[in-house]
């Protein structure tokens, strides 16, 4: 057990980590466990790992991604359960990157972090490491004090027989030894029983963030490390055709100028220096196809596509027909602009190359998409690149996206330098040059009878789709669909309750580069659903809660949670002059939300005073950060209400940085109170979940107080 291990050995076995006992857990059922050092042979592939030292500390490698949204502190929380552990001694460390050891089911193996996907497909298999280091301990404890395991207790961290105890340091060693359990025969505590899951849980990354000892990718820094920029292309498409770079060498520590296949990078010492040297750089531009792009040619051109049929995302019945015989109809059409992730973390990634290594540091969301393409750029082979993930200083999926952009350009500057470089991006490359949320056009005929309810409903959506041309076409495009394009429409409960409907979808290919983002296609489809909604309450003269009760009786979740938003919030009180209040609900990601917003208008803007939420996610691992993940989806959400927006001009985006690419601001912040709905159901998603409501909500409060219907994101008020 001390002989000499590779990486990989390190990762299967404890012979490198001082003695203990290492639980790892394999993707394929969830279900198989394994402890070996490498010199046993036994091939398995974890993808995370219980780390018990003889020091007492428990460690919990996660092959997740920490990028705010909590799971260092709720997956742990599900070892720690199961395990019995002292809290106290628990400690957490970012997983190497290894497909073969940290796949995610849910993404085909893969190791990656997104989708909300995190707590729910880790909720077992958590809790089975954990189980069964717990039952090896007290099988260890059970030997050294001769007495039957059936006697033995574990309490905090302890294996208690009679008046003998043993930490769990103490039996790491000897538990290491013995054969691992049949999962079968693993049994987990029983809901009543737990002291950890579903109690509010401090973050165990908090204190390591307000001390500033935690590491993020800007932070990475080492001996020879130079700093890169790069001049990247100012219009989709675009490529250089030459460049003059004596100036920028000029500029006092500027190492090198070099030409990569995303633009030109400047190479120095420090940061300023880079940025100055790029800025002293000559480039002529090849512009390309789309230097004429703009907001409004591309919106007339959807507008376009959505009058010529479509391909058909769900259908049933004879809408057509029944609109025609409708007693009121709706006929309506919502936009929504392009939009970025703004993270506060600006991208940037440090790499260095060897003849056997590609070493990178970054905080990246798609560990595996890394590897492959960083293997392919320097011809090493994928489990010769290792990645160093680092906190994440917010993703929202622009660290996760097709092409491992920021990724694969920092490997072919590091590269072409020969030298070790961290690259990094500016917000203002970000938000001109990056990955966005689609532009997306909805067209809506709803026809209503004489009692007010929906007959028939024709949609029609039109915007790009972020599946086409990825690894995940096939998986999440059918017969020409993008799932994530209509998710929240196609398979909405008031769609799919009704005989007559049709809804269809247009994706075009434009040259603007798109990906997911917050919510993905709920960040658009929520936003007008519920507005829809609100408007066939108001035709039908009836009270947009009891409206939605109606339509919604039959699906339990969603009527819980509204009626638990409207209780808390007080729907029918009398509110103060001038203001009104709003509702919306949507299930997405396996959990649902509604909220009721409280809005005023201060001239012609917008004031957002109050959003009650409720939330059922499942069992609630850890209620603070659901609470918290909730107020951080509001602010995410209002500022895409009230602000957010991307506009292009000659090929080009107008804005550039927080300034003109608004997010919420502090001084706007509502109050928001979060209510958690106790359930026993599977976990569900929660990073993204609280989004998708937030919009419609606003909107809804804002009819409700001025008469005017805002069907187009940012919302403005008119003075008319």
């Amino acid at each position: 057990m001390n002989s000499p291990v590779s990486r990989r050995g390190f990762l299967k076995g404890s012979a490198v980590l001082g003695g203990g006992l290492v639980v790892a857990f394999v993707v394929p059922g969830g279900n198989r466990f394994a402890t070996a050092a490498e010199n046993e042979g036994k091939a398995f592939a974890p993808n995370a790992f219980l780390r018990i030292a003889p020091d007492n500390s428990v460690t919990v490698l996660l092959g997740h991604s920490e990028m705010g949204q909590g799971i260092w502190t709720g997956l742990t929380m599900l070892i720690a359960e199961e395990l019995d552990a002292d809290w106290s001694k628990i400690r957490v460390e970012h997983s190497p990157a290894s497909a073969a050891d940290y796949g995610m089911p849910a993404f085909g193996g893969m190791q990656i972090t997104g989708g909300s996907t995190s707590t729910w497909m880790e909720f077992d298999r958590y809790r089975l490491a954990g189980a069964t280091a717990r039952q090896m301990l007290i099988e260890a404890a059970a030997k050294r004090f001769n007495v039957a395991p059936s006697t033995i207790r574990t309490e905090s961290g302890v294996v208690i027989a009679g008046d003998n105890r043993a930490t769990y340091g103490e039996l790491a060693d000897a538990a290491g030894q013995l054969p691992v359990p049949d999962p079968k025969s693993i049994t987990f505590k029983e809901a009543k029983d737990w002291k950890i899951i579903g109690k509010p849980t401090k973050r165990l990354d908090t204190p390591e963030k307000i001390t500033g000892r935690a590491k993020f990718g800007m932070d990475v820094q080492f001996d020879g490390l130079m700093t890169a920029m790069v001049a990247r292309a100012p219009v989709f498409g675009a490529s250089v055709k030459s460049f003059e770079g004596a100036q920028a060498l000029a500029v006092p520590g500027v190492r090198k100028v070099v030409q990569v296949p995303t633009g030109v990078a400047v190479i120095a010492d420090h940061y300023w220096a880079a940025k100055l040297g790029r800025d002293a750089l000559k480039v002529d531009w090849d512009l390309g196809p789309h230097a004429d792009l703009s907001s409004e040619k591309l919106l007339e051109s959807f507008r376009k596509l959505a009058a010529t049929p479509g391909i058909s995302a769900s259908q049933a019945g004879d809408a057509k027909g029944s609109f025609g015989k409708a007693a009121k109809k709706i006929d309506v059409e919502y936009s929504v602009p392009y939009l970025a992730h703004a993270p506060m973390e600006p991208l940037n990634c440090t790499v260095k190359i060897t003849a056997d290594k590609c070493e990178i540091w970054t905080g990246t969301q798609f560990q595996t998409l890394d590897q492959m393409i960083a293997g392919k750029i320097t011809g090493l082979k994928p489990e010769q690149v290792e990645i160093h993930t680092e906190f994440l200083g917010g993703g929202f999926g622009r660290r996760a996206n097709p092409t491992s952009d920021f990724v694969a350009e920092a490997v072919q500057v590091a590269k072409a330098a020969v030298m070790p470089v961290k690259t990094v991006w500016s917000r203002e490359d970000d938000i001109r040059g990056g990955y966005y949320r689609s532009m997306f056009l909805h067209q809506a005929r709803i026809g209503l009878g004489a009692d007010g309810m929906p007959l028939a409903w024709q949609h029609v959506l039109v915007g790009q789709s972020i599946m086409a041309g990825t690894m995940l076409e096939k998986t999440m495009v059918n017969n020409g669909v993008d799932q994530t394009s209509v998710e929240g429409v196609a398979d909405s409960p008031y769609i799919q309750g009704l005989a007559d409907h049709q809804v269809d979808l247009h994706s075009p290919a434009t040259g603007i580069n798109v990906l997911w983002l917050r919510s993905v296609g709920h960040s658009h489809t929520a936003f007008v659903m519920e507005s829809l909604i609100d408007e066939m309450a108001t035709a039908a003269g009836k009270d947009p809660v009891e409206y939605r009760r109606t339509l919604l009786k039959d699906h339990a979740r969603h009527l819980g949670v509204l009626n638990l938003a409207v209780e808390k919030a007080n729907w029918k009180a009398p509110l103060p002059d001038g203001h009104a209040l709003g509702v919306a609900v949507h299930e997405s990601f396996g959990s649902y939300v509604a909220q009721v917003a409280e809005v005023s208008q201060d001239n012609l803007k917008i004031r957002v005073h109050r959003v009650v939420c409720a939330v059922d996610c499942g069992i609630a691992v850890n209620p603070q950060s659901i609470a918290a993940q909730m107020e951080s989806c509001i602010t995410f959400g209002l500022g895409m209400a009230l602000h957010s927006k991307l506009t292009l001009k000659d090929g080009q985006v107008v804005q550039s940085n927080y300034h003109d690419y608004q997010v919420l601001r502090l001084n706007e912040m509502p109050v928001v109170e979060v209510h958690i709905m106790p359930s026993t159901d599977k976990p569900g998603g929660i990073g993204e979940a609280g989004v998708p409501p937030t919009a419609p909500a606003v909107a809804n409060a804002v009819f409700a107080l001025t008469g005017q219907r805002l069907r187009e994101l940012p919302l403005q008020l008119s003075g008319v």
